[in-house]
């Protein structure tokens, strides 16, 4: 009788551990779908797959840096149509047209042998680009073999602007040439100007601090006994005053990292073949070398991870505490940017 209840014992706490096992195995293998895409993604930001061209990068639909599916075609389509309709809205005009001036030209580099007229906007990965023209147009062999103090050195990178070719010349390249420029949300854009010229100057470039910061505090700082460097609030005020030109003209070209994308490039004057945008610039780049019928000879600089994702969070925090009125003025200044390319009015702005 006693050996019988052993057994019997024996046999429940054998029935009691397999259910106990059955448990932590469905528990654990729930949803291996979830958990194998966040595998996936901590894997990628550590090692890239070894099957892939350098540049190419996997994520799953729903990790994607940019937080959208990829872009199809017609998106191009679409946001060329949206330009279109908004250069012809009447109450936008003065926001939205340009003249076709020396300024305008000087931001368009030319690469006769394939076609193609790049026009720079700073601030939206633009570095990158010239570094594709430079190889195209036969100055260095390689993007990676191209040292970094000659890529902004017009006279030493081999890239030609517009305004360097006469009249005719131009109008022939601007009717016939593949023709491009970069767009980026167009606060954020701002931020990143103001942080890379006035805050860590990598470049080392000496006016925007001891020139261009003191123009910029003189006239917009509202406290006169505050004594610190330029400040972003500053930098919004200066940039949002509808008299801000005579500024302009006092710091010449160093403006274009900061002006609009109408004034840089003309886009409602020049008819461009593609638009890209810096948050989907893991799927716009490789379109564009595609579309110019270069993507056999180049290919665009690997992209770091999450690099081109809209920081919400950080756009915010910069405006914190900037006077309602001075957000507004600038949102004026820079409508035609952001109706021209589908950029949303920002929330802080609507309250």
């Amino acid at each position: 009788m006693h050996h019988q209840w052993l057994l019997l014992a024996a046999c429940f706490w054998v029935i009691f551990m397999f259910m106990v096992a059955s448990k932590f195995i469905t528990l654990t293998f729930k949803d291996p779908d979830v958990y194998s895409a966040k595998q996936e993604f901590l894997f990628l930001t550590a090692m890239p797959d070894a099957g892939r061209s350098p540049g190419e990068t996997h994520f799953p639909e729903e990790l994607k840096p940019t937080g959208k599916m990829l872009v199809e075609p017609l998106v191009y389509t679409q946001r060329l149509e949206l330009m279109r309709n908004v250069c012809r809205e009447d109450a936008l005009r003065n926001l939205s047209h340009t003249a076709v001036s020396k300024f305008v030209l000087d931001r368009i580099f030319v690469c006769d042998k394939h076609k193609i007229l790049f026009c720079q906007t700073p601030k939206v990965g633009n570095t990158q680009w010239k570094k594709v023209l430079i190889v195209l147009n036969g100055a260095f062999p390689s993007i990676e073999e191209i040292p970094e103090n000659v890529v902004h050195d017009h006279e030493k990178n081999g890239l030609p602007r517009l305004s360097s070719f006469s009249d005719a010349e131009i109008q022939k390249r601007l009717k016939t040439y593949f023709k491009f420029f970069i767009v980026r949300d167009p606060f954020e854009r701002l931020i990143s100007a103001f942080k890379d010229k006035f805050v860590h100057n990598p470049r080392f470039e000496p006016w925007y601090r001891h020139e261009i910061a003191p123009g910029i505090i003189r006239k917009y700082r509202r406290n006169r006994t505050e004594t610190r460097g330029i400040q972003f609030e500053d930098f919004v005020r200066y940039l949002g005053d509808p008299n801000h030109r005579w500024l302009d003209l006092q710091f010449g070209d160093h403006i274009i990292h900061w002006v609009t994308y109408v004034e840089l490039c003309a886009p409602c004057e020049i008819t461009y073949s593609i638009v890209g945008h810096h948050e989907t610039l893991e799927d716009d780049a490789p379109y564009i070398l595609r579309e110019a019928g270069i993507d056999h000879l180049v290919s665009y600089p690997t992209i770091p991870l999450g690099i081109t994702t809209y920081n919400r969070t950080k756009v915010e925090h910069y405006f914190l505490g900037i006077s309602k009125r001075d957000i507004r003025r600038l949102y004026a200044r820079f409508e035609g940017d952001f109706k021209l390319f589908g950029y949303q009015k920002p929330e802080f702005l609507l309250n």
